[in-house]
Parts: structure tokens; C-alpha cells; sequence
């Protein structure tokens, strides 16, 4: 099968965001944990985060176009502090009712069953059931004019993990963790790893 550049546009709409958003294969699922300075809670499942340097340890997200009210880029524009939560199979089922359209004063956490836990003084909350989360504080923010999305760039302040997944060389086994991929906008997934490579030399 082909999809040329016109049949593409020529798609019907939630045909076309299956088969694009599938395309890029499987990607991270997370809870996206803020407040507003009233203190009222949000949290939103999103799979675009991306390592972007270790030193200092900078993650990316894209959100998608503020043409709506977005709740966690308006908090986390508000108060420069979020968390990222691993999603695992245990409530990948709560963490995708997250997408649902909620109100401001409605909290997902309340809406999903879904637990608050502030840890370290940090404004913004975590997820309790999830057993791999870090704290961001915002550095940068770019709105990218190409198609309207909101590129999120923090930095780590704090990382919260299950002693279970950490090893000697500091590698996270998200596997022994359940964590859970995700593809397209729906799909959810348990994976397998193959195998780890020793550093690749000529």
C-alpha cells in the first residue's frame, strides 16, 4: 500500500491521526503531574517525552496546540515545576481516562482514582501508584509555529524509583517496574527486552 502527500491530506481525520501517530512505532507512556498556584491538581497521560541531555539532566515534551484550554502547560507555565510519572500495567487503564476532557476544577486524580504524593516540598504532585517518577523544573518553553505545538523542555530536580529496577551501572530496567509502551493513540503494551550490546567500537 502507498499514501501519497495527497492521499494523506485527503484522509479522514481520525484516520489520519491513527496512521500518523502509529507510524513513529512504540513510544514512552506518562502522567504529567501539576497544580495551579490555587492548588488545584492536574494530570495528563502523554507520550511525546524525550531524553535530551544528561548533563544537566533535560527531558523534552511536546503538547499539543493551545487552541483549547491545556491545563497542565498552563500550571506548568505558571508555577515551573511538573512531574513525570512512568506509566505501568497496573493503571494504564486510569492513566489513559486522563485524556478525557476534564474541567479545571475537576481533578484527574480524583476523576481516575489515582493518588496525589507530594515528596521533597515539591509543588507539583506525583503519582503514587507509579513506581518510577522525577521531578522537572521548566526551562525552556517554544511555541513551534510549524503546526501550533508546545515544546517543553525541563530539568531533573529529583528522581524517585523502585530499588527493584536500579543497577550497578546505573541503568534503569523498566521492565522489572511494568512499565508500559505505548503506540499510536490507543495502544498499550507490555515489552521485552532482548538483550543489552556492550558499547559499539570500529
Amino acid at each position: 500500500m502507498h499514501f501519497t502527500k495527497q492521499v494523506i491530506a485527503d484522509l479522514e481525520n481520525r484516520y489520519r491521526a491513527h496512521l500518523i501517530n502509529s507510524l513513529s512505532g512504540f513510544k514512552s507512556a506518562n502522567l504529567i503531574g501539576t497544580q495551579d498556584s490555587n492548588g488545584q491538581t492536574n494530570l495528563a497521560i502523554v507520550s511525546s517525552v524525550f531524553h535530551l541531555g544528561a548533563h544537566p539532566p533535560l527531558v523534552g515534551m511536546i503538547i499539543r496546540p493551545h487552541s483549547v484550554p491545556r491545563h497542565t502547560l498552563e500550571n506548568l507555565l505558571a508555577t515551573k515545576q511538573y512531574t513525570i510519572n512512568h506509566v505501568n500495567k497496573y493503571i494504564y487503564n486510569k492513566a489513559h481516562q486522563t485524556s478525557a476532557r476534564y474541567d479545571k476544577d475537576e481533578s484527574e486524580f480524583d476523576a481516575t482514582g489515582l493518588s496525589t504524593e507530594y515528596l521533597n516540598d515539591f509543588t507539583a504532585p506525583f503519582v503514587k501508584e507509579s513506581k518510577l517518577k522525577y521531578a522537572l523544573e521548566l526551562r525552556e518553553h517554544h511555541h513551534l509555529a510549524i503546526n501550533g505545538t508546545e515544546l517543553i523542555i525541563g530539568e531533573i530536580s529529583d528522581i524517585y524509583l523502585d530499588d527493584a529496577c536500579l543497577q550497578e551501572d546505573g541503568f534503569v530496567d523498566i521492565e522489572a517496574i511494568d512499565t508500559v509502551a505505548v503506540s499510536g493513540l490507543d495502544s498499550y503494551h507490555v515489552t521485552e527486552r532482548l538483550a543489552r550490546l556492550a558499547y559499539a567500537k570500529k
